[in-house]
């Protein structure tokens, strides 16, 4: 059954849904059971609740269905089968997995029960910002969801928290041992900062915990750190090392001093790592602590080194030189700041892509990783490409011609991916239609954005209120937030500027004598005219001498010096032999076109002709003259008067090809019908 509905989804999607079996013995009565639960019902009740899953929308979404699988009983085995089953009745491992599902389900549902009792309490530490920094992230200091993590009472004082004997005796936490690897430092050597979320969106240390607040409860702790409503205590856990590497406890820390972090850069390598953090004097400079700056990176201590101060990364990155002839008070450097240094690039060396920090952050902050797909495998991922969002059109295009070996990037064509199809967008991106990549990578609810705008308009001079203006503009960014990392391209055979300066046709040639329909693709100038249409397709399946004529869909006639792109609403044009009966036509012949049309097919015993005309049929008797019906008009267009031919529809659904009228072999029927009618 799984692999039933693997193969009607192709595997891809997630199917969620139930597989309920229906049994079937041979009494009155019809059981059912979903999973563990066995009621009593009919057939016919429970079957039309299932979502066979026949429903081809476009859209990749998870998809729900539900299966039934009928088992049939014979009468004397259903005793047999229909019983009570006892827990001996299962086998031993099913036994034991069941019970370790059923505890596992219990604690969650224990822990979820009892969540508003508890505080999680997230601590960072140097360890974490070494390991963090230059991999996982740049921005900042520390990924909170990757430390570690307590779950605590909330009316638990924070001193007992830190004290690891007590931690064991109380919380479910490790032994005293395992607490004290884990953290690394007996608890008198500990000093534990609250963070503090900035106005620029960064998350910093701030203060140092006061003896008074270590007193109090770790839940009012959380109140007073956090004004979000969740139920995390995040900290930095502070510890001074001496002499011999082993902890020390932490000197007093006064008004005056700043604890600032610092980060080292390497142009060549494009690396960014954590060294260290120091207690500076707010009245100090830069230059007294260059030295010790030196010993962090492992550089000479004589060696000249750049200081740049990280501010902020969204929306834009904002990291400023530091002079070094100022104070940090002068250079509004505060608690949890952070510095990064870098040695000054010299004439003559090797050129870098980033040469400073400023230029390697707003490298990282615009880097986007792009997956390429073939526009004919929309499914499948053909290669990735790192590029920067600020790239513009030309940069996009000529790498990814670079990866193809393409020598001219004009020759690629790419569409945008539709977050909510998970398809390519029907139209392509025109050459140099859009400024950046992160405009080809934005996907637009313009529907949203219509009715958006449509309702300003409407509210026309009415006065918005700050919370108005806010929630507007919250929606306004809602309907734009969406970005995707996929780009559709191909591969064209002439440069994508001279692509759009042409026009391509679809033509379908029908054979006077063949039932195959051949489709024919013409590239014009958007100016060209049908008859260009007619002589570049003579030259690829018509003799020099042959007369054709071309009709679209809708079966109008068109002009051949009218102009192509005013009918390309219309669809692919039909081109087919004009039957010799038709050349040869003298005054009183009329060419005129036949509609199909069907009513109830109980009436539709026999076929009969109908003189069609503003929708409405009136049949012909055998002895009406067709011709006097029809009014020659040189008027290109629409029909106005149709030949109606009634029958039952019994053709079968097939093929575009195949299922196309044979519209020269009706038309030359009906002129040699009008002919013997006249005669």
């Amino acid at each position: 059954m799984k692999r039933a509905l693997d193969e009607q989804y192709g595997g891809e999607e997630e199917v969620i849904g139930q597989i309920t079996n229906m049994l079937l013995p041979l009494s009155q009565n019809k059981c059912c059971f979903s999973y563990f639960l066995l009621v009593l019902c009919t057939l016919l009740k429970q079957l039309p609740q299932a979502n066979p899953g026949f429903n081809n929308s476009p859209f990749k979404f998870t998809k729900y269905s539900n299966a039934y699988m009928l088992v049939y009983i014979r009468e004397s085995d259903k005793e047999k089968i229909i019983c009570n089953v006892d827990e001996k009745d299962v086998a031993e491992h099913l036994r034991i997995r069941l019970k370790k599902e059923q505890e596992e389900k219990e604690q969650k549902r224990k822990e979820k029960a009892e969540a508003h009792l508890y505080t999680i309490i997230k601590v960072a530490r140097d360890e974490d910002l070494h390991e963090q920094i230059g991999k996982n992230i740049f921005f900042d200091l520390v990924d909170h969801d990757k430390v570690r993590s307590f779950r605590i009472q909330k009316q638990i004082s924070f001193t007992l928290f830190k004290n690891p004997i007590v931690l064991s005796m109380v919380f479910s936490v490790p032994r005293q041992e395992e607490v004290a690897k884990e953290l690394g430092i007996p608890v008198q050597y500990q000093r534990f900062w609250l963070w503090a979320k900035r106005q620029n969106h960064t998350y910093r240390p701030n203060r140092p915990l006061t003896p008074l607040e270590e007193a109090q409860s770790v839940g009012h702790l959380r109140e007073v750190s956090n004004k979000a409503n969740n139920a995390e205590l995040k900290l930095f856990l502070e510890v001074e090392m001496g002499q011999d590497l082993r902890p020390v406890r932490p000197p007093g820390k006064t008004k005056e001093e700043i604890l600032l972090f610092f980060k080292l850069y390497d142009p060549l390598k494009e690396e960014l790592r954590y060294v260290g953090r120091l207690f500076v004097k707010g009245t100090g400079k830069p230059t007294e602590i260059l030295t010790k700056l030196n010993e962090l990176a492992g550089f000479a201590p004589d060696e000249e080194i750049e200081l740049f101060e990280e501010i902020k990364f969204e929306p834009n990155v904002m990291c400023e030189h530091v002079d070094k002839k100022l104070t940090f008070r002068a250079s509004q450097l505060e608690d949890g700041d952070i510095i990064c240094f870098q040695k000054p690039l010299q004439a003559g060396t090797v050129k870098c892509r980033y040469p400073v920090v400023p230029s390697f952050l707003e490298y990282v902050h615009n880097r986007q990783v792009v997956r390429f797909r073939s526009l004919e495998k929309p499914k499948e991922d053909e290669f990735s490409l790192e590029l920067s969002k600020l790239n513009n059109y030309d940069d996009v295009v000529e790498r990814v011609a670079c990866h193809l070996s393409l020598d001219d990037p004009s020759k690629i064509r790419l569409t945008s991916h539709n977050c909510y199809s998970q398809q390519p967008k029907p139209q392509p991106i025109k050459y140099r239609g859009v400024e950046h990549l992160s405009d080809m990578l934005a996907h637009y609810n313009q529907v949203m954005i219509t009715h958006y705008f449509r309702y300003i308009d409407e509210l026309g001079h009415v006065h918005f209120g700050e919370w108005q203006t806010l929630l507007f503009t919250w929606l306004l960014c809602f309907c734009c937030s969406q970005t995707s990392d996929i780009l559709y391209y191909e591969v064209l055979d002439i440069p994508l500027p001279e692509l759009q300066g042409l026009k391509t046709l679809k033509v379908a040639f029908h054979h006077a004598t063949k039932d195959e329909v051949v489709i024919h693709t013409i590239r014009l100038p958007k100016q060209s005219t049908v008859a260009d249409v007619i002589n570049d397709l003579k030259t690829k399946i018509f003799p020099l001498n042959e007369k054709i004529e071309n009709i679209n869909d809708q079966y109008w006639t068109l002009r051949a010096e009218e102009v192509c792109s005013k009918y390309l609403s219309l669809g692919t044009f039909i081109i087919h032999n004009i039957p010799e009966e038709e050349k040869d036509l003298g005054p009183q012949d009329r060419l005129i076109h036949v509609y199909h049309f069907m009513k109830d097919a109980s009436q539709n015993q026999v076929w009969k002709f109908a003189f069609l005309s503003l929708g409405r049929p009136t049949y012909l008797q055998d002895s009406d003259v067709v011709s006097s019906r029809f009014q020659r008009r040189d008027v290109y267009g629409a029909w106005e008067q149709y030949l109606g031919l009634e029958h039952s529809d019994n053709a079968s659904k097939r093929s575009y090809a195949a299922n196309q009228p044979k519209l020269h072999q009706i038309v030359g029927r009906v002129v040699n019908l009008l002919k013997g009618v006249q005669a």
